[in-house]
């Protein structure tokens, strides 16, 4: 099983590494007023993919607070007073 984990690691990388090697070409990305960034299309892509990584990121954050603010608030009820007192046997 290991050894299929790992033949699928190398097969993902090679295929990302061929990807790059054959997308070096000169692309220019066009920005407002007349501005231009000219790259590798590979460094293009690169670019597109971490912005929409942090896009996404950014927009689970605060589902990923309210989450661990309930689960504090689990927690915290589950040792409230009366808990504490059963436990200490007072």
């Amino acid at each position: 099983m290991r050894l299929l984990q790992w033949l699928l690691k190398a097969a993902v990388f090679f295929t990302l590494f061929a990807f790059a090697l054959n997308n070096q070409q000169e692309t220019r990305v066009n920005f407002f007023f007349g501005t231009y960034w000219p790259a590798p299309t590979v460094l293009v892509v690169l670019t597109a993919f971490a912005m929409g990584l942090a896009v996404g990121v950014l927009g689970m954050v605060p589902r990923w607070w309210r989450h661990r603010q309930a689960a504090r608030q689990a927690v915290q009820a589950a040792e409230s007073p009366t808990t504490a007192e059963a436990r200490d046997g007072t």
